[in-house]
């Protein structure tokens, strides 16, 4: 079994354990016995923070099929950043009005998603809200190449219905509630792995106002998160992509007001194919260069650009 194991990437041991197959094969009970001991000396050996993090993710990956998947009929796993949680299922619809072929979407975090794809995880395309990640997992072996730039990314102030604080796009209100106590918590993506929370923590910082914040902030694991934590009333306001503030959901809970793009780095957005890749991931990926991608991504706050 040793033999065996050695050959098994993370998804695959994932699928071993879980699924009881692998590489399209039934895995035979001591098998999988061996392989839960694989996993748990990768446990032992500093590996804990790691598989908290992938794992979580991965429950919603059981069952999906590795690279080519479409030859077996499957719908191949889409992994995208929360800022696509609106605009990317409007248009994997059309594509799949007009193709007849099924896709897996799931969102989160640009950064998780691009350790995740590193460790292993079965995704056939990858949708960044930061081009840094794609460059990365080219440089590790799981990009196909240097991918395409889709979108360029804005930032939003969010005020939830009944909040104190007050939407003005120089967050002039937002420095005054800070000191005279209305905003007791502002909700932004994590700035370590999310690309909005860098550029939220960008904007700030140019406003003159991120010291001033301290305790206040309450970090989204994604920039979806952040969006809820605003919209809820758990924050009294959030600074959020534009594309999750122009929603129906969001648009019915509060106001928002668009925040300059010069207060931050550009939030250059790439999506890039895994290798073995299947053709309905090609064809998707072919698919979001064309006009009426770029038309529902335009419509939802996006600015769309080629290169």
């Amino acid at each position: 079994m040793k033999g065996n194991e050695a050959v098994l990437d993370f998804g695959e041991k994932v699928r071993c354990l879980i699924l009881g197959r692998s590489q399209g094969r039934v895995v035979p009970d001591p098998i999988r016995q061996a392989t839960l001991r694989s996993m748990s000396n990768d446990f032992s050996a500093g590996w804990r923070q790691n598989w908290l993090n992938i794992v979580c993710c991965l429950v919603i990956w059981i069952g999906t099929p590795p690279a080519h998947a479409d030859q077996v009929g499957a719908a191949p796993a889409v992994a995208a950043a929360a800022d696509l949680k609106f605009a990317l299922p409007e248009i994997a619809q059309v594509f799949e009005r007009d193709s007849g072929r099924k896709l897996r979407l799931s969102f989160g975090s640009s950064g998780m998603f691009a350790q995740q794809i590193i460790q292993g995880a079965p995704f056939e395309l990858f949708f960044s809200a930061d081009e840094h990640y794609v460059e990365m997992l080219r440089k590790a072996g799981r990009g196909e190449d240097g991918g395409k730039l889709y979108a360029l990314g804005r930032l939003a102030l969010f005020i939830a219905n009944g909040s104190p604080v007050q939407a003005d796009r120089n967050l002039h209100d937002l420095a005054a509630a800070a000191r005279d106590g209305r905003l007791k918590r502002l909700a932004i993506a994590n700035p370590e792995h999310a690309p909005y929370g860098r550029a939220a923590r960008e904007a700030l910082q140019h406003a003159g106002i991120w010291e001033a914040l301290g305790d206040k902030l309450v970090l989204g694991e994604n920039a979806a998160q952040a969006a809820q934590f605003a919209a809820s009333g758990s924050a009294q306001a959030g600074i959020i992509p534009l594309s999750l503030a122009r929603g129906a959901d969001l648009a019915a809970r509060g106001a928002f007001v668009t925040l300059p793009d010069s207060w931050h780095a550009p939030l250059r957005q790439r999506m890039v194919l895994m290798p073995g890749a299947g053709d309905t991931a090609r064809q998707f990926y072919a698919f979001m260069q064309s006009p009426t991608a770029r038309s529902i991504l335009d419509r939802h706050g996006f600015t769309t650009t080629s290169e």
